[in-house]
């Protein structure tokens, strides 16, 4: 299996494949929306701190 630095020229990166591409935004997803669900859950439950 080769890298992209192996098959690419100096100073150029190759293009990402669609798989890439499906990964990388499956991986922000898992990040994000845990983040934003919890984000929310505290936004929710800051009035009843305060009130």
């Amino acid at each position: 299996m080769s890298t992209a630095h192996e098959s690419s020229p100096a100073g150029t990166a190759a293009p990402w494949t669609p798989l890439q591409w499906v990964g990388a935004v499956l991986a922000w997803l898992w990040v994000v929306v845990p983040f934003g669900w919890g984000l929310y859950e505290l936004l929710v439950k800051i009035p009843a701190l305060f009130g």
